[in-house]
């Protein structure tokens, strides 16, 4: 797409409508092939019962028929366990996420997150605050952050230049994402990722201007720009409460550090 105000600054088309709906493209992808490997164990035991049901047909032996049952329920035992043993790899598989998360949070993203709330006016949460919370009161704070409120446009700019800063640690997310199959996390990278690109090709043909000045006249870009924004609170408060939920001594290192480096910033306006 082409800004109507700036002619030669190309933007990224919008985001695919199985974002806005929700829909899962990798899992839809992913589901036929699964089911396509293991169709021939299917189709297997299937034809296994229907012989035996065929045979009991022609010759009237009860006992065929009680045998054409195993195949059937060793099918549905088979789905059990598969179904048990996914879920049990997708527990795990987020237990480790939740450990790379804390790492990059502690490192390539904290000025981004220490950024984004300083710039909050409504609700006004610090990371003292965060790292002294209670479980009960970590989520009163994420509830209070469906409504965000910013102190400024500029305040909003510099959140901004963060977000394309953490450009490769989005990137990493996204890979991360498709190797543990986290559909979620894949789609909100590659809004992410979009939303950098629109900045990046404004300020290469406006480097002295403000990206948030033109979203402000652009309603599809501020609707971006909110939606990035506000989810980077959101999220960072989500993990806050997982973390304190299930691994208060990581929260507790966490935030001693986020805390450290938000004090050594200049002071709120």
């Amino acid at each position: 797409l082409v800004s109507p105000e700036y002619p030669g600054i190309s933007l990224t088309p919008s985001f695919p409508l199985c974002y806005k709906h929700n829909r899962n493209p990798i899992k839809e992808a992913f589901f036929p092939m699964q089911l396509a490997k293991n169709l021939g164990y299917y189709l297997g035991f299937v034809a296994a019962s229907a012989l035996f049901l065929v045979v009991e047909h022609f010759t009237h032996i009860e006992f065929f028929l009680h045998v054409a049952a195993i195949p059937l329920e060793v099918l549905v035992a088979v789905f059990i366990v598969e179904k048990m043993l996914q879920r049990r790899e997708t527990k795990e598989r987020r237990r480790q996420l939740m450990f790379i998360k804390s790492h990059m949070f502690r490192t390539d993203m904290r000025g981004l997150f220490i950024a984004n709330f300083r710039g909050l006016k409504n609700p006004a949460i610090t990371m003292h605050q965060i790292k002294e919370a209670s479980l009960e009161d970590l989520r009163t704070m994420r509830r209070e952050a469906e409504a965000i409120e910013y102190r400024s446009p500029e305040a909003m700019e510099e959140i901004i230049r963060e977000y394309v800063k953490a450009q490769p640690v989005w990137t990493s997310f996204m890979e991360r994402a498709i190797t543990y199959n986290f559909e979620n996390i894949f789609l909100d990278m590659i809004y992410i990722l979009h939303f950098i690109n629109d900045v990046k090709a404004f300020k290469e043909r406006y480097p002295d201007r403000l990206f948030i000045h033109e979203a402000e006249r652009n309603e599809r870009l501020m609707t971006k720009v909110r939606k990035v924004l506000n989810d980077g609170v959101q999220k960072f408060l989500d993990y806050a409460v997982e973390l304190k939920e299930k691994q208060p001594r990581v929260f507790v290192d966490l935030m001693t550090d986020y805390e450290i480096s938000d004090r050594m910033h200049l002071p709120r306006s």
